[in-house]
């Protein structure tokens, strides 16, 4: 954290790679709209790096593995709707919480930080996954990829969560697995700290403009009170 900034008041908090393993759901999703047009199944090796821009890339990005843009942008409403309608019926199912994300959304709160989830998969999946897996109670707010205009890495989600907290970003830390979160959070003048166990698009984690790595939310917590601690 720089020294002299201002003390943390909120967090903003990704949710696939960063709260929660969500590769295997997507597997079941992708692999049962796949199966609609006849297209063998792929690995959670292969997905792993398409996922973080959002279902509509995503849904492209697996099927562009096999077909042409033009024959993808053919069938892409049809896919869609497959996808959202198989992923509805596994959401959270097979999905799981990283070690210490509890602890450090307890940690968080104990001390005075507001919680808001911002991620870009959509409000309709975001929220009752986060019920399903005991996170919601700890979230003042949370905003899906369609909540806004625009998803990360656009600054836009973030901002609108700034505003709907009235603070300004330079209070606010952002807390993400990948390259989307920390665009965003850089953009919107946002503090940003990074896990290295989530997706990042199969790209490295250091290769990330953060204010820091951490290896969970329980030592992103800390990290946020020590500066805290040297703020006041």
């Amino acid at each position: 954290m720089r020294a002299g900034a201002a003390a943390i008041r909120a967090a903003i908090i990704d949710l696939d790679g960063t709260m929660l393993d969500t590769v295997p759901d997507f597997e079941a999703a992708l692999n049962g709209m796949r199966a609609e047009f006849g297209l063998a199944p792929i690995t959670q090796e292969i997905i792993k790096p398409l996922v973080g821009k959002g279902s509509e890339k995503l849904v492209r990005d697996a099927l562009l593995l096999d077909w042409d843009a033009a024959r993808v942008d053919a069938v892409f409403d049809q896919a869609l709707a497959g996808y959202q309608h198989h992923y509805l019926a596994v959401n959270g199912e097979r999905s799981t919480v990283y070690p210490e994300v509890v602890e450090g959304l307890r940690a968080m709160r104990d001390a005075g930080l507001r919680l808001v989830c911002v991620t870009n998969k959509p409000i309709a999946f975001a929220e009752p996954l986060l019920e399903q897996k005991g996170l919601a109670p700890y979230f003042e707010r949370v905003f899906g990829g369609d909540s806004f205009a625009k998803k990360k890495p656009d600054p836009m989600p973030l901002l609108g969560a700034c505003a709907a907290l009235d603070l300004p970003p330079s209070c606010v830390v952002a807390i993400g697995d990948s390259s989307n979160d920390a665009e965003a959070a850089r953009a919107a003048s946002c503090f940003v700290l990074t896990v290295p166990y989530g997706y990042n698009h199969g790209r490295p984690i250091q290769e990330i403009n953060s204010d820091g790595i951490v290896s969970s939310l329980l030592e992103a917590a800390a990290l946020i009170s020590a500066h805290n601690d040297t703020a006041k």
